[in-house]
């Protein structure tokens, strides 16, 4: 019911926020130092596969220089998501970090199923592979160690800023070591005779990436619908909710993430006949305690429930008239008596109650009490709205 209800929506200033400058700057330079490390890699393993006559090692750097495609996408994604709320994004940009993440899953994908077809070429043409030198394992080794610290270094800077456009990035520079890994068995099993070897663990690291990005794209696809968080995680809130004081039930508990942080809408039961303002009140303790007790939680909003409305969904089972036409109609109900100097309303199962404070000297007796009573008794024989009426008299 709209008239038993209100909310409260508020921010964590004390929380990890999008246009948090601190964030920004680790992310960016978690990132640059991946660009840095991908251009030297280009080079060196370009040159070295040329003079040393390794296809396989040219193609890693050509692999190479596609993550700069990758590093560059998370910094423009990066700058953007830092942004902070206005009226076309009242919830920030967070988002692109999660559509950035998407399209990395995406990439994954490609690069193993590009390194699968790759392998499989190699497969039928094993008697044109021509020897190579040295230098290529050592550069395969090199490279293999670059993006093995790369991958660690990027995950634990994402895992610290709850991004998973980090940490999609970061396991696209493990998809790099592991191809990097298959380039260097290769060649050493070229160099002991064992031609095939590269090319069948490329097509079983192909794999393992093509699975790895199809997770990544899976988990941001799920963030873009709005999926809430696991069933413990739920379970978790709702019980940090219960535990309130004040807080009598939780329903219409629902959760969604966006990027590093989680959005939570809750109904609380309350009890009916307090004060709006011990309600708020309550509904801010609420919120309070799950920000401070859920590190992922940026945002809470809480709507306050008089009664247990679980069961009406989008229904309102009455539709009360406005508090004008009450006290019209109340005045109704009250003919005879003086004036009330105030009205509390409440709205419960459908009907409403109404106490009603009179001055002193209208109910100074209880042979005025009584004709009172019985005035509103009869007055309250099949009315629409009203099931009670409760008169209390002002001392002062």
């Amino acid at each position: 019911m709209s008239q038993h209800k209100h909310s409260h929506q508020h921010s964590h200033s004390d929380h990890l926020s999008f246009n948090d400058p601190s964030r920004y700057r680790l992310s960016n330079r978690c990132t640059w130092v991946s660009v840095f490390v991908n251009i030297a890699l280009t080079i060196v393993q370009v040159l070295a596969g040329v003079f040393s006559h390794s296809q396989s090692l040219i193609a890693d750097g050509v692999h190479s220089l596609s993550d700069l495609i990758s590093d560059f996408l998370v910094l423009i994604a990066s700058y953007h998501s830092k942004s902070p709320a206005d009226d076309s994004h009242p919830y920030g940009h967070g988002r692109i970090e999660t559509a950035a993440s998407l399209v990395l899953g995406a990439i994954l994908v490609l690069t193993g199923v590009g390194i699968m077809y790759s392998a499989a070429m190699k497969l039928e043409n094993l008697g044109n592979m021509p020897p190579v030198t040295s230098l290529a394992l050592w550069t395969a080794g090199l490279a293999l160690l670059a993006k093995e610290g790369l991958f660690r270094y990027m995950l634990k800077v994402g895992e610290h800023l709850r991004s998973p456009m980090l940490i999609a990035n970061a396991w696209h520079a493990r998809s790099d070591a592991a191809s990097s890994l298959v380039v260097a068995v290769g060649i050493a099993a070229n160099m002991m005779g064992f031609a095939y070897a590269d090319a069948v663990a490329a097509i079983l690291v192909g794999f393992m990436i093509v699975r790895m990005g199809l997770m990544f794209a899976w988990e941001a696809f799920q963030e873009l619908i709005d999926a809430g968080l696991s069933f413990e995680e739920v379970a978790s809130i709702r019980q940090t909710l219960i535990d309130t004081a004040g807080v009598q039930n939780v329903h219409d508990l629902r959760t969604r993430k966006m990027a590093h942080r989680v959005l939570v809408d809750a109904h609380i039961l309350v009890d009916s006949k307090i004060s709006v303002s011990e309600g708020h009140s309550i509904a801010e303790r609420a919120r309070k305690r799950v920000i401070e007790s859920h590190e992922s939680v940026n945002n809470v909003l809480v709507h306050v429930d008089t009664e247990d409305d679980a069961g009406y969904g989008e229904d309102i089972p009455v539709e009360f008239p406005s508090r004008e036409e009450l006290l019209e109609s109340l005045s109704r109900v009250l003919n005879g008596l003086p004036e009330p100097e105030q009205v509390t309303f409440h709205y419960l199962a459908g009907k409403v109650e109404a106490d009603v404070l009179m001055p002193f000297d209208g109910l100074k007796t209880k042979a005025a009490v009584s004709k009172a009573n019985q005035l509103i008794a009869e007055g309250l024989i099949g009315h629409d709205y009203f099931s009670a009426v409760r008169l209390a008299a002002k001392l002062s």
